[in-house]
């Protein structure tokens, strides 16, 4: 049975069905759950006045100190959770609340990454329509993302780097924002600040949606004109997300600000230094490796390994300690690197050891000595007491290597 409270009269154990309040600025991922006394307090300090519990599921005193306002029928349909929050519902009695081995979060990181890429171009698509965003049904989606890298850090932004041409635009924007919560987590940041940087990376690219489609497609290069075009995405975007009621101010400064440099020489406002908070600067170096890594309609996207060092060597482009830590989160050699091992064997990173940045679990696939193809086999370099090391990074057009995904990806 459901019933409408006010905050003020829950009470812990009862259990929350819906939050009627403005969702934006509520602290929680989840929008049905058990009310406890942190999240009651919580609840009391945000901006939602109203919650829709569950009666059924207990916690309730069936002789309450303030009367409860029942539903009439037209109102249940408005109460109950929506298609796309029931299914996310579902989808997350699936996965684990604890960490996770790397292959099972890849095939976890799949159906995200499938998942969500239908729910932003939807939101494109209603924008190119002449609708509003309407940003409420992204949540469960930001809190897919944010388990995902909860239990394996690496798992989701290695999948979402795996985009075609088509579908860059969408995936972009799944990419950059679980690696923005992959490098909030490394410098700290949890509740509010967390969320802001997971939702700034998944809309920061939304003015791509007031973009003329022959020229955010275009593939080759962009004319003088065509690309003064293409730099006020930012400005578009920021105004279609205050449209569409987003008032966070960490989100819609990401948005407005992702290609800002540190040296001032970036767009659209030329803002350098202080001028730029933690999240837009987060932002900038995530929007970038993704880009650079990933295929475009007009280039195909560099080797993970060679776009960190390329970015490393970028002067007054971004922040040096936030770049140390993005590289610390993701490895020196992010899964799908292909590398040159000292047996002049070449292989492909699978994953990471959280004890050593330099010494990856990597595939082996390939002599560069007799260029013949081997047996596939699996190497914990830091097991190997550095009888076996990684010398080097590959290029891999240079060998001619085509899909190497194929090598790590379940």
């Amino acid at each position: 049975m459901l019933k409408t409270l006010d905050v003020a009269e829950l009470r812990p154990g009862m259990h929350v069905q819906k939050l009627l309040g403005p969702w934006m600025q509520h602290p929680f991922w989840r929008t049905s759950f058990v009310v406890d006394e942190e999240r009651l307090a919580q609840l009391q300090d945000s901006g939602v006045e109203q919650v829709v519990v569950d009666l059924s599921r207990g916690g309730w005193d069936p002789e309450p100190q303030a009367p409860v306002v029942a539903f009439d029928a037209a109102d249940v349909d408005a109460a109950m959770p929506s298609e796309a929050d029931a299914a996310a519902d579902r989808r997350r009695i699936l996965v684990p609340d604890g960490p996770a081995d790397f292959t099972s979060e890849l095939a976890r990181a799949r159906r995200i990454c499938s998942e969500a890429r239908d729910a932003v171009e939807a939101m494109f698509r209603e924008v190119r329509m002449g609708r509003g965003i309407e940003t409420g049904h992204v949540l469960p989606l930001i809190e897919d993302i944010t388990g995902s890298v909860d239990r394996h850090p690496t798992a989701l932004v290695s999948v979402a780097r795996l985009k075609d041409a088509d579908s860059y635009t969408y995936l972009h924007s799944v990419a950059v924002s679980a690696l923005m919560v992959m490098l909030g987590r490394e410098i700290g940041l949890s509740g509010p600040d967390l969320h802001e940087a997971a939702l700034g990376g998944l809309l920061h690219d939304m003015g791509k949606a007031a973009m003329p489609l022959h020229v955010l497609n275009k593939p080759g290069k962009l004319t003088d004109e065509e690309f003064d075009v293409i730099r006020q995405h930012p400005v578009h975007g920021e105004r279609l997300l205050r449209e569409g009621g987003v008032t966070q101010a960490g989100v819609l400064h990401i948005t407005r600000h992702h290609h800002e440099r540190m040296d001032g020489t970036g767009y659209p406002n030329r803002l350098s230094g202080d001028a730029l908070p933690v999240l837009t600067r987060m932002g900038a170096i995530c929007d970038v490796y993704d880009a650079v890594t990933s295929n475009r309609p007009y280039k195909n996207g560099w080797d993970p390994g060679e776009s960190l060092r390329r970015m490393a060597s970028w002067q007054g482009h971004f922040d040096t300690t936030l770049l140390k830590a993005f590289v610390r989160s993701l490895g020196i050699y992010p899964v799908g690197t292909l590398v040159r091992l000292s047996s002049e064997r070449l292989a492909v990173v699978v994953e990471q050891n959280p004890a050593t940045l330099l010494a990856p679990r990597v595939r082996v696939f390939y002599s560069a000595k007799s260029r013949t193809h081997l047996l596939l086999a699996d190497i914990d370099l830091a097991a190997t007491d550095g009888r076996e090391r990684i010398v080097g990074i590959e290029s891999p057009e240079k060998w001619g290597f085509r899909e190497l995904e194929k090598l790590w990806l379940p």
